[in-house]
């Protein structure tokens, strides 16, 4: 069995933030998250065990949902003293894959690599050559290439920081080494802790096999110790996961102002301009079209939509054909039909609109049922609060309402039903003919003057 073991328990004082470093956030999820989710996409029976200390509760709060179970290390003496924490929660007989919980892009392909390479009694770890290995643990290897060990930079020699391949600290080990061993580690470094490290030496020191696998990309192995590196590795997950959709047929205008902090599904021919942000999960059908400045979070889109600039659409079924914007807000709850315009300005929440219908300019359409072929008025508003509880609008079919209309809610307008611009409805209106509300006469006074701005000094 695969046991993934997650460390987790540093502060990040480098992120000078209230936060937990592993709590900030990488497209949209936070750090841990990622890593959890690929731990167990290679081990989806082994809930992972993580090791935590700053704020733990705020992290156990946080992930309460999740198969994990926890492990506190009240001092931070390294990560041999972090590991020692979690042997009583291993099963002697397992195999421990150590992660990181700030090394968020590690691929579940690449840690199946590892798995494979290594044998049960063997150990495996990764390894990564970089142009500048700053900050890392240096492998040191024999003339015949083997690993013989690792030396963290701080304790490095000025020939062994010349050395470029590089140890992410991922490795996968039997638990009953970690058994034997750990209680052996010595803390006599430059840093005063306990190296997870010094178990390379130990294994060669045993004749113990060492296996080793690099990364494709060496973004999977990158920490995140500022915000810096987190901006470095938010645009590299951005620029990936766009590649993917081009190569899937999406058409974007520029891959470098695109951001995804979720899942996006999308059909052949879809248009993406810029500064569009995917939240949740989110589908869009082939032949579609999102403007710039445009928000889709938790969207069902149909095939044909247009989507123009500087819309937010959230947790909402949009049918095919429709056209939503400019500037237009389609709150949680609405379901559109086909061939349905929602034009700028206009907000519709938990409304459901029928095919055909328009309300192009300047309205707002909540707690509604609008039939087929119905056109709103600008300015049209449906008073759905009554300061206490939500009511309910129903707009018949081939409805047609003029500007500037209150319909109070409950209220039922009948089919086919014209209401005159300018009307508060408050009660029933019956299908077909001209429903209006009463009006002031308009009169004109010649003698009346427009206010003037009184003077500082008249004050």
């Amino acid at each position: 069995m695969i046991q993934p073991l997650i460390l987790a328990a540093g502060q990040g004082t480098r992120m000078r933030s209230h936060l937990p470093k592993v709590l900030h956030l990488l497209a949209g999820k936070p750090l841990l998250e990622h890593v959890i989710s690929a731990a167990l996409s290679i081990s989806p029976d082994a809930a992972p065990v993580i090791i935590c200390g700053h704020q733990s509760d705020l992290l156990r709060q946080i992930f309460s949902q999740h198969n994990v179970r926890w492990v506190e290390q009240q001092e931070q003496l390294g990560t041999g003293h972090a590991v020692m924490q979690a042997l009583p929660e291993l099963d002697s007989d397992a195999r421990v894959l150590v992660l990181y919980g700030d090394v968020p892009l590690i691929s579940p392909q690449t840690l199946k690599r590892l798995i494979e390479v290594t044998p049960k009694e063997a150990i495996g770890m990764l390894t990564a050559v970089l142009p500048h290995p700053k900050g890392y643990g240096r492998i040191k290897r024999d003339k015949a290439g083997r690993v013989v060990g690792i030396v963290e930079e701080k304790d490095t020699s000025i020939e062994e920081k010349a050395i470029n391949e590089i140890n992410p600290g991922i490795y996968l080990l039997p638990v009953s080494y970690l058994q034997a061993w750990l209680p052996e580690l010595s803390n006599k470094n430059a840093q005063g802790e306990y190296y997870l490290t010094d178990i390379i030496a130990r294994a060669v020191k045993e004749k113990i096999q060492i296996h080793d696998v690099q990364p494709e990309r060496h973004e999977e192995i990158e920490g995140i110790n500022n915000r810096i590196q987190l901006a470095h590795l938010e645009r590299f997950y951005q620029r990936e996961y766009a590649e993917k959709l081009m190569e899937e047929g999406v058409t974007i205008y520029d891959p470098a102002r695109l951001d995804i902090r979720g899942e996006l599904i999308a059909g052949k021919d879809v248009i993406l301009d810029v500064n569009v942000i995917i939240e949740g999960r989110v589908v869009i059908g082939s032949g579609c079209k999102i403007g710039p400045n445009v928000v889709l979070r938790n969207v069902h889109l149909g095939e044909q939509v247009e989507v123009r600039a500087n819309s937010v659409i959230e947790d909402a079924r949009i049918a095919s054909h429709c056209i939503i914007g400019p500037f237009a807000r389609i709150r949680p709850g609405t379901e559109l039909a086909e061939h349905v315009h929602v034009g700028n300005f206009v907000e519709v929440k938990n409304s459901r609109i029928a095919d055909n219908s328009k309300v192009n300019h300047l309205s707002y359409i909540g707690d509604a049922e609008v039939g087929k072929h119905v056109n709103v008025g600008a300015g049209t508003i449906t008073c759905n609060y009554d300061g206490a509880n939500k009511h309910k609008t129903t707009i018949g079919d081939n409805v047609h309402i003029g500007s500037d209309t209150q319909l109070v809610a409950p209220v039922t307008i009948g089919a086919g039903a014209t209401i005159a611009a300018g009307s508060t409805i408050v009660r029933d209106v019956e299908p077909a003919g001209l429903t209006l509300s009463h009006r002031i006469d308009q009169r004109s006074l010649k003698a009346w003057k427009r206010p003037e701005k009184v003077k500082k000094e008249e004050c």
